[in-house]
């Protein structure tokens, strides 16, 4: 993602970040991101057009970043398909990856994914690198209009992939060494390999996560006793991040069904209520498709649409009503975040110029789908 002077220095003083201490607004703000204001650039690879929630990034003290990647070319012209063999070194090693169209394939650390929308994946400074995504074939003005989704059906699963990503601090401003270019992979070996590196910068229990869609930990569960207000029944999706992201960030999808249907999977399981996804010193609402209304602390109610976001102080602003075949997705921003700290500039540069010498173990798996859970070599 970045480039940078090839520099091979003594880097045992690297294994962490000695910048600035990371600081959430603790005040009482609300920054919204409209979608009809929104651009997008092709900042990293010329297949992939990035939307960001700037106006909440600056408000939250450029410490958490929230943006929309859109596929938006084939996948068999040279200057596209498959990345090459990366990591993303981040404050807390923290990478973000909510499906909301088309499908994807990810190799993590020798083992292929394949994802589709409503996949939730969280990874915390792992070699990867992405194989495979859907281009529908539209124009980029058409291909930005599909709608995005967390229910996995037919019609969105053949659009051009979409995701939502999220990162502690910019992409730009933290390592993102390659380990192995797109010259050198050798497909027979290369994609069944699994790498661990000395650049840890992760809290405990930090790892990796994957949560299925249909998965039993992921269905909706009804919301009881709130004051969130629809004609439809409200249900909530745990994505499940708290722990695998070493308890920096907690993440809910608040969903209702379309009027007369049924669409999004259900547990039978016992209900939730409002607390149980309150966490957040500073939380992000970004809305996936439909319509949900805010109130601020000031009494003041806004409506946000599908592709708008909303970031804000705790107790800055609540969600109070949802339209029909309405999904939003909410992050708690938590106090641990604020016990990271950033790359210098030249930390950046030193380990990106280090590349694929950061690499101090690697395992070839027999096979791509088999060998031992992603991650392993970390612990």
């Amino acid at each position: 993602m970045n480039v940078h002077a090839a520099i091979d220095l003594k880097w045992p003083g690297l294994k962490h970040p000695n910048g600035d201490p990371l600081r959430l607004n603790h005040g009482d703000f609300v920054a919204i991101d409209r979608h009809k204001d929104t651009t997008y650039e092709a900042t990293y690879r010329p297949q992939a057009l990035y939307s960001r929630a700037n106006e909440g990034f600056h408000a939250n003290n450029e410490t958490f970043l929230l943006h929309e990647v859109a596929t938006n070319l084939p996948i068999y012209r040279e200057d596209t398909g498959p990345t090459d063999f990366h990591l993303h070194l981040p404050p807390g090693g923290f990478q973000l990856v909510l499906v909301t169209s088309g499908m994807f394939t990810f190799d993590y650390d020798g083992r292929v994914y394949y994802v589709g929308p409503g996949a939730v994946m969280l990874q915390s400074a792992i070699v990867h690198r992405q194989l495979f995504y859907t281009w529908s074939g539209l124009s980029t003005e058409e291909n930005l209009k599909t709608p995005q989704t967390v229910v996995p059906d037919a019609l969105s699963m053949g659009y051009s992939g979409k995701f939502l990503e999220a990162f502690v601090t910019d992409p730009t401003t933290f390592p993102n060494p390659t380990i192995v270019g797109p010259d050198q992979i050798n497909e027979a070996e290369t994609p069944r390999v699994a790498w661990t590196h000395a650049l840890h910068d992760r809290p405990g229990d930090a790892g990796f996560w994957l949560q299925d869609p249909l998965a039993l930990d992921a269905l909706f569960k009804p919301l009881t006793d709130s004051v969130v207000k629809s004609t439809m029944p409200v249900y909530v999706r745990d994505i499940g991040i708290e722990i695998p992201s070493g308890h920096l960030v907690t993440g809910h999808i608040i969903a209702t069904d379309p009027h007369g249907k049924s669409l999004l999977p259900k547990s039978s399981s016992a209900a939730v209520d409002a607390a149980s996804f309150a966490k957040g010193e500073v939380v992000i609402y970004r809305v996936i498709r439909g319509t949900a209304e805010f109130r601020d602390s000031a009494g003041k109610t806004f409506e946000l649409a599908a592709g708008d976001v909303v970031t804000a102080g705790k107790n800055s602003t609540s969600l109070i009503g949802m339209g029909e075949n309405t999904q939003v997705l909410r992050l708690g921003l938590l106090k641990g975040m604020e016990q990271l700290r950033s790359w210098t500039p030249t930390q950046r540069d030193e380990i990106d110029g280090l590349a694929a010498k950061i690499i101090t173990q690697k395992d070839i798996r027999p096979l791509r789908t088999e060998g031992k859970p992603v991650g392993y070599l970390y612990e």
